[in-house]
């Protein structure tokens, strides 16, 4: 007799019926085998700039080859990929790629790194996992963009192979998470130390929502969380929302919002901060945290200029913080 099988990737700790999904629709229950019905089938493959990641500390001005499936664990009610991020499998046009073709196509574009981005890396676990071995044994990078709502054990197994990820820190309310999200705070803030810990290159990304997470309270305390937790080098993307899928009552957000949010930043300690979907004066610009001379000029994703010299500053000599090489 088939039985109930719980996963035990995320903290949503599914029990799933025989011939049923999980939360994530994606990971179903065949026979009381728990099997991702996605694997090696991206609906979504693309090279893009690594600064549209964001990553604007890792191999800086590359491309990068992303990908994902359908799915997702969480289910945010302003999602801006919610057409895949929402959908069941069955439902999306998805494409052949199995880790070893998705390596030599990683290749034949001369990318240096996989993204696995979009939707939720997380949650078509065994296909990144897979493809981030089979990567780093091709001389290749991994990165991560993610919700990082996954338990310590597969995250930590997963992060050996990992060179970097942006990692949302969709607020420091945990009513937020529950309400906007259908989550909860501290897995994610367990997933960002320890990926810290690991070695991993982590830059956060903080969707600005107005009215929702947007006081100067909340973002003090974020950004206190982030330099206290993670470290004052950990690069910190303050994004713009846009209404999109069951937010649309609210408000793009202010630009004086998210340089109140910027300044904040700053002023507790953190060294790089951005501010992502819309182009401010330096929004994109990295200072010297020493000199704060303009060392990388960003407009949108392109790189108007970088005076980066060995991952230095070219006027005070002082390191920069991240992977250069």
């Amino acid at each position: 007799m088939a039985m109930l099988v719980q996963c035990q990737l995320c903290p949503k700790a599914c029990l799933i019926a025989p011939g049923q999904s999980g939360e994530c629709r994606v990971r179903v229950n065949f026979d009381g085998t728990l099997t991702s019905v996605v694997y090696g089938y991206p609906c979504s493959v693309s090279i893009d700039p690594i600064e549209k990641k964001p990553l604007f500390h890792f191999l800086v001005g590359s491309g990068i080859l992303s990908i994902a499936t359908v799915g997702c664990n969480l289910h945010c009610r302003n999602c801006q990929n919610w057409e895949i991020s929402q959908a069941n499998p069955e439902d999306t046009q998805a494409y052949p790629l199995p880790p070893d073709q998705l390596i030599r196509v990683t290749r034949q574009n001369e990318c240096p790194s996989i993204a696995y981005t979009y939707t939720e890396p997380i949650i078509y676990y065994e296909y990144t996992l897979d493809t981030a071995k089979q990567a780093h044994q091709a001389g290749l990078r991994n990165v991560l963009v993610t919700a990082g709502y996954i338990n310590p054990e597969p995250w930590q197994e997963l992060l050996q192979f990992v060179d970097a990820a942006n990692i949302d820190l969709k607020s420091i309310n945990d009513a937020f998470y529950r309400d906007i999200c259908q989550a909860t705070l501290k897995p994610v803030q367990q997933a960002l130390v320890l990926a810290k810990t690991m070695g991993v290159w982590v830059e956060v990304t903080n969707l600005i929502i107005p009215t929702l997470n947007d006081s100067d309270d909340e973002l003090q305390q974020l950004s206190r969380w982030i330099r206290q937790n993670l470290g004052p080098e950990t690069p910190l993307h303050f994004s713009r929302f846009h209404p999109y899928h069951k937010l649309l009552n609210l408000p793009p957000t202010p630009a004086q919002t998210l340089e109140k949010a910027r300044q904040i930043a700053l002023t507790e300690g953190l060294k790089y901060v951005y501010i992502g979907n819309v182009i401010t004066p330096d929004g994109g610009t990295t200072f010297c945290p020493e000199c704060h001379a303009e060392l990388i000029v960003r407009i949108g994703y392109n790189i108007e200029k970088n005076r980066l010299i060995d991952g230095r500053c070219p006027d005070c000599r002082t390191p920069l913080d991240g992977v250069w090489k």
